[in-house]
């Protein structure tokens, strides 16, 4: 380890050569540090993460985790969980050494996010406060796993919220006419929403559906892969589990929707997307049009904000 002292800038630079977890050596220079004891903690920080030590603070351990997580799992999957961890767990755990934290702290964490209100007072749904527990979990999991850890704090502190979810609103036949009769100006929104309702698949699913996946003459649509949007990359993976592999019988009426669709799709090749839009297509219209029929007020001004009290778009699923 070298921590020096530039004199012509008056900056602090550090070089160290250490020997990482997996037996590599690895020599690293950083420049720029206002203090000697900045550059000193730096060294220090790198050393415990590079050696793979418990003494490594919980960011520099997420850092670790992530990385790992990119060569085994999906992108998406990665960019969610990545997303989440550093929304709701790293801010609280992050400059904590791994080995220090206890159930305690994960305890005030899980009040912090239960207490948790929003503008208008609602808090976190059970399920989501459930899926962020259980990523803490599995950090750990992983620390005991992988890293020697003695224990997971998070099985002696207990967990919080619901695995499953209250019961979700469902449209009524009647009530998808209505939604769907004023689409039918918008060829694209009317064919996508007519292929969700009728078929049950998921957005990502739907959007890296091509003309190869539909089958006319059985009448049957074929799912075997899903689309996801990653910053500015579109990203065409497997489903989400090997059961989501499956073929769909299809009413007559989404048939012709979808043929005279498609005969209007200039140049569309059997694997080209059929619908090239993202998910946020898909809430941008459902809003729109939701927000009018259930709240016929706002349909002179489909641009008006904020959404009523207690609006919430209903499932599409039938």
């Amino acid at each position: 380890m070298s921590v020096t002292k530039d004199g012509d800038t008056g900056r602090w630079m550090s070089q160290i050569r250490v020997t990482d977890w997996t037996g590599k050596t690895i020599h690293k220079k950083k420049r720029g540090f206002a203090t000697k004891k900045e550059a000193l903690q730096w060294e220090r920080d790198f050393i415990s993460q590079s050696t793979g030590s418990l003494g490594m603070t919980f960011g520099d351990f997420i850092s670790l985790y992530v990385k790992d997580m990119e060569h085994r799992l999906k992108p998406s999957t990665v960019a969610s969980k990545k997303w989440l961890i550093d929304l709701k767990v790293t801010p609280f755990f992050k400059k904590i050494p791994l080995n220090k934290i206890k159930p305690t702290h994960v305890r005030q964490w899980q009040n912090s996010l239960t207490s948790y209100r929003d503008e208008s007072g609602k808090p976190y749904s059970q399920t989501y406060l459930k899926c962020i527990n259980n990523q803490l979990t599995a950090i750990f999991n992983y620390a005991v796993k992988y890293y020697g850890l003695k224990e997971n704090p998070c099985h002696k502190a207990g967990s919080m919220g619901k695995k499953h979810a209250d019961e979700m609103l469902f449209w009524t036949r009647q009530e998808f006419q209505t939604f769907i009769e004023v689409m039918k100006d918008r060829p694209a929104s009317y064919a996508v929403f007519m292929t969700l309702y009728f078929t049950g698949i998921r957005e990502g699913e739907l959007l890296a559906l091509t003309p190869s996946d539909i089958d006319f003459e059985k009448k049957t649509l074929t799912v075997n892969k899903s689309y996801q949007r990653l910053g500015r990359e579109d990203i065409i993976t497997t489903p989400k589990t090997p059961k989501s592999n499956r073929t769909i019988p299809i009413p007559d009426g989404l048939c012709t929707c979808l043929q005279e669709y498609m005969s209007h799709c200039y140049g569309l090749q059997k694997d080209d997307r059929l619908f090239p839009y993202t998910k946020s297509f898909l809430y941008h219209e459902i809003d729109r049009e939701v927000l009018c029929f259930f709240y016929p007020e706002y349909s002179h001004n489909k641009n008006l904000l904020p959404f009523p009290p207690g609006y919430k778009a209903r499932s599409l699923r039938s």
